[in-house]
């Protein structure tokens, strides 16, 4: 079992940054591939970024590529994910995730292991 605790959400204006952390209890976290998606209202949970296991490899979507970055730290059992340059558009409930195949992120989510509570992501323009 694993559980997922997301921190760092709040209000910002558009341009600024935001750190989103993900706490995770259990001692096989370095087994899972992690990752972040958002739901803004209105529309379908969009899958924002993975990291392997050991933090090898990472991707995002479009939309955040190049303002975003996902990383890990194992020894702390804790996913981040840095985000600059925010827009309006980027405002969502943010939900870290857990998934052992890592076939979750970009594939289908019902794959998804564990799921985080979600924490809030406002952008002002």
């Amino acid at each position: 079992q694993v559980r997922l605790v997301e921190s760092g959400g709040g209000l910002v204006q558009a341009g600024g940054s935001l750190r989103l952390s993900c706490a995770a209890s259990g001692r096989t976290f370095s087994s899972y591939t992690m990752g972040w998606f958002r739901r803004a209202p209105g529309k379908e949970r969009e899958c924002v970024a993975r990291i392997t296991s050991s933090g090898g490899s990472t991707r995002y979507a479009d939309s955040v590529s190049g303002r975003f970055t996902i990383s890990r730290d194992n020894a702390k059992n804790t996913v981040y994910l840095q985000m600059n340059s925010l827009k309006p558009e980027d405002t969502a409930v943010y939900y870290c995730a857990a998934d052992r195949t890592g076939w979750g992120f970009f594939n289908d989510l019902r794959s998804i292991d564990y799921w985080g509570q979600g924490t809030q992501v406002t952008v002002s323009s």
